[in-house]
C-alpha cells in the first residue's frame, strides 16, 4: 500500500506539471526553426526595408549568424512565456470542462481562457521578450547607441544594472495586451477547430492537427499584429539629445501611429509577420501533439 502511494505521488505531480513542461518544450522547438523569420520581421518593423532586402543585407553585411541573434533570449522567452500560457490554458479549460459536466466548452469560454492564459504567460515572459527585442534591434542602432548584449542572461543582468529591476517589465503593458489578443485567437480557435475537424467532419489525426494548427496560426496573427507593432516601438525606443522619448506610452504610440500612417500602419510587415507567427503556432501544436503521443507510448 505504501509503495503504491509513493508511485502515485510522483505521477500526480507529473500530471500537474505536464501541460507546462510540454508547452515549454514545444514552444522552444518551434523557436529553433522560426528564429530567422522572426529576426527579419523585427528588422522590417524597424524600417529596414522589405523582407528580401532585409534578408540579403543581413546575409551580406552580418553573415548567417545574424539570423540567429537573440536565439538564447527567444528560447528563454518560450521557457517562461509558452510554458506559462499553454500550461495555464490547459488547466483553465480542464477546470471549465469539469464545471460544465464534461461537455465541450462554448467558444466564448475558450476565448476567456485564452485571454487569461495569455496575460499569465506575458507576465512571466516579458523580461525575456524585452531582451529578445533589444538584441534583434541592436544592429540597426548607431554604433554609439548599441548595447552589445552577448546573450539573454547578459542582456537581463545589464538591464537590471543600468536601469533597475522594474525595467525588465518595460513595455509589459503592450506585451500583456498583445499576448492576450494572440492567445485568444490562437488557443480558442485551435480547440474549436479540433472539435470541428475531428468530431463533426471525421478527419484523421494528421489532417485535424495540421488544419487546426493553420487556423490557429492565422487568427493568432490577425489578432495580435497591431499590438505587436506598438510593443516593438515602445521596447526599442531611445531618448533624444534632451532625454525625451518619442512616445510616453503604448496609447500615445498607438495614437501617433494612427495619425501618421492610418490603421494599415499597424499591419506593417503583415505578410512576414503572418509567415513567422502562423508556422510557429503550427509547429508548436504539432510538436506538442508528438510529445503527447510519445508520453502515451511510455506511459506518462
Amino acid at each position: 500500500m505504501g509503495e503504491q502511494q509513493k508511485q502515485a505521488q510522483p505521477l500526480g505531480v507529473w500530471h500537474t506539471i505536464k501541460p507546462f513542461a510540454n508547452g515549454g518544450a514545444s514552444g522552444m522547438l518551434a523557436t529553433c526553426v522560426i528564429q530567422p523569420i522572426d529576426m527579419i520581421k523585427v528588422r522590417i518593423q524597424l524600417g529596414q526595408g522589405s523582407a528580401s532586402s532585409v534578408a540579403s543585407t543581413m546575409l551580406k553585411e552580418e553573415g548567417v549568424r545574424a539570423f540567429y541573434k537573440g536565439l538564447s533570449a527567444g528560447l528563454l522567452r518560450q521557457a517562461t512565456y509558452t510554458t506559462a500560457r499553454l500550461g495555464s490554458f490547459r488547466m483553465l479549460t480542464n477546470k471549465a470542462i469539469e464545471a460544465n459536466e464534461g461537455k465541450p466548452l462554448p467558444l466564448y469560454q475558450k476565448a476567456l481562457c485564452g485571454l487569461t492564459a495569455g496575460a499569465i504567460g506575458a507576465c512571466f515572459g516579458s523580461p525575456a521578450d524585452l531582451a529578445l527585442i533589444r538584441m534583434q534591434a541592436d544592429a540597426t542602432l548607431p554604433a554609439a547607441q548599441r548595447r552589445h548584449y552577448t546573450n539573454a542572461f547578459h542582456a537581463l543582468s545589464r538591464i537590471v544594472a543600468d536601469e533597475g529591476v522594474l525595467a525588465l517589465w518595460k513595455g509589459a503593458g503592450p506585451t500583456v495586451v498583445r499576448a492576450m489578443a494572440l492567445n485568444m485567437g490562437m488557443l480558442a480557435s485551435y480547440d474549436q477547430s479540433l472539435e470541428l475537424f475531428r468530431d463533426n467532419l471525421g478527419f484523421g489525426e494528421i489532417p485535424t492537427v495540421v488544419g487546426a494548427s493553420a487556423i490557429s496560426g492565422f487568427f493568432a496573427s490577425a489578432c495580435s499584429l497591431p499590438f505587436d507593432y506598438v510593443k516593438t516601438q515602445i521596447q526599442k525606443m531611445q531618448p533624444d539629445a534632451e532625454g525625451k522619448y518619442p512616445y510616453t506610452g503604448s496609447l500615445d504610440c498607438a495614437m501617433k501611429t494612427l495619425k501618421a500612417g492610418g490603421p494599415l500602419k499597424f499591419y506593417t510587415g503583415f505578410p512576414v509577420y503572418c509567415v513567422r507567427i502562423a508556422p510557429h503556432v503550427m509547429m508548436t501544436w504539432i510538436f506538442l501533439n508528438q510529445i503527447q503521443k510519445a508520453e502515451k507510448k511510455i506511459g506518462l
